[in-house]
């Protein structure tokens, strides 16, 4: 899902001030804002939905608890995001060492809900285009992943992924170059790749998981029939 920050975040600072100073139901309208991306975020990185509403569910209940050390450097919602990114990415690690697999991945079933706009045969044609691209994604090392995601399915800027991995705007550029070149030879072998489309500015559809506008936008032809 392509999601963006809301409109209103001019007051986000002063809910901060005052969940700081103990307003509960300022804390509650931060989660109430912010829930739906840091759970999108959590499913794109774990591809499970138990792990994306704990994973939510823990990363808001740590901001909580550390609110007092949270100096305000750094906007809120990248704060939680990097708490809920650590989080995924240590879920993940545990299940490879404890070798789990899944066969349904919500990711897939999300986006073909609304992608396949009720044709039976398209969805049947996205399913496979969508498992095979999630599968991609999960290979890819999970610093790559969570800019991949961080950017390309959740809107954030370059600059604003950095703060969230701790890194530089210019590492996650590379990131974002390599995952390309990686995802293009999963899905359609050895070719070369094409710069990515110009910054969208329409608004996202509720619900997608936009796994079909990274593709389109990442230009990866052949793999996304037409509606």
């Amino acid at each position: 899902m392509v999601t963006r920050r809301p409109d209103n975040e001019v007051d986000v600072a002063a809910l901060v001030v005052r969940a700081k100073a103990g307003d509960d139901r300022a804390f509650s309208e931060l989660v109430r804002r912010y829930r739906p991306r840091i759970f999108a975020l959590a499913l794109h990185l774990t591809g499970r939905e138990t792990d994306a509403d704990d994973i939510a569910q823990e990363a808001f209940l740590k901001a909580y608890k550390a609110l007092d050390s949270f100096q305000g450097r750094s906007e809120f919602f990248t704060w939680v995001y990097r708490i809920a990114v650590n989080r995924s990415i240590n879920v993940c690690r545990a299940r490879a060492r404890r070798r789990e697999t899944t066969m349904d991945d919500p990711r897939v079933d999300r986006a073909v809900a609304v992608d396949a706009e009720g044709d039976p045969e398209r969805a049947a044609v996205l399913r496979e285009t969508y498992r095979r691209l999630v599968a991609a994604l999960d290979k890819l090392p999970a610093a790559m992943r969570t800019s991949v995601v961080l950017v390309a399915l959740q809107g954030l800027s370059q600059a604003e992924a950095a703060v969230v991995q701790a890194c530089s705007p210019g590492t996650v550029a590379w990131r974002i170059h390599e995952a390309r070149v990686r995802l293009r030879k999963a899905l359609n072998g050895d070719t070369a790749f094409a710069r990515p489309a110009a910054s969208r500015a329409q608004a996202p559809r509720e619900r997608s998981y936009e796994l079909s506008q990274l593709l389109k936008e990442w230009q990866i032809p052949g793999v996304i029939p037409t509606a």
